[in-house]
């Protein structure tokens, strides 16, 4: 058993728990995601011996081939957290119980097109900065995407998704957010879920009432040195 390991997952939850506590929430409220990007899929078989059942995956190719790979371990749950494209929702759909990046109609549509009538949760993409070649639908018009996701058969809509911006404290833009998933809940009312929050910014998001925390190299290290 890689102890490094075990122990960067032990203090990692143990901020998470402290976070939660200071915000007067229930610890037991928020699921942890475990990033895996650029890392081989024996990481994940480590991190499910250490009880870890939610895993984040930004690359479509990747999160195939762990899948391929790893998709017999019983009760992990794939989490695709990468910028979705049309012409990957079927490959997406096939190995994701999660998508976190629904953010136009068009997306929306594709994945439920490429269904085989089983369910498939969503999260609508926030983009909380000013820039539109950002990823994520614009506050503005996430109540008119939740309606359009709502009326799709195949997509279950669960809640809101979004990345702190760089250049602002996370604390108000993770605010944004969670005024952002209230006017999502007009349209679906169980769309509870609020991921928000990585390795930086997590007990931020916590403050805000993030259900969803996505977390990397805290957890796995720094990723391996690339071909």
């Amino acid at each position: 058993m890689d102890t490094a390991l075990a122990d960067r997952l032990a203090s990692v939850d143990a901020r998470i728990v402290d976070a939660a506590r200071d915000a007067g929430r229930d610890p037991a409220e928020i699921t942890r995601i475990v990033v895996t990007k650029f890392h081989p899929a024996s990481l994940i078989t480590d991190l499910y011996a250490l009880g870890v059942r939610d895993i984040g995956e930004n690359r479509q190719q990747e999160l195939t081939a762990k899948h391929r790979e790893l998709g017999a371990l019983e009760g992990l749950r794939w989490h695709f957290i990468g910028q979705a494209q049309t012409n990957k929702a079927r490959a997406v759909r096939a190995a994701a119980d999660v998508v976190h990046s629904v953010d136009r109609p068009r997306i929306a549509d594709a994945l439920d097109a490429a269904g085989d009538g089983a369910v498939l949760d969503v999260l609508l993409q926030v983009n909380l900065t000013d820039d539109p070649g950002r990823g994520g639908v614009v506050p503005a018009e996430a109540e008119a995407l939740a309606a359009h996701v709502a009326s799709l058969g195949t997509l279950r809509l669960r809640g809101v998704m979004a990345v702190a911006p760089l250049d602002e404290e996370p604390a108000p833009a993770f605010a944004r957010l969670r005024a952002c998933a209230d006017e999502v809940r007009r349209v679906v009312p169980d769309a509870t879920w609020i991921s928000a929050g990585m390795t930086g910014d997590f007990p931020e998001a916590v403050a805000m009432g993030a259900t969803h925390l996505r977390i990397g190299s805290a957890i796995t290290g720094p990723r391996p040195a690339r071909d």
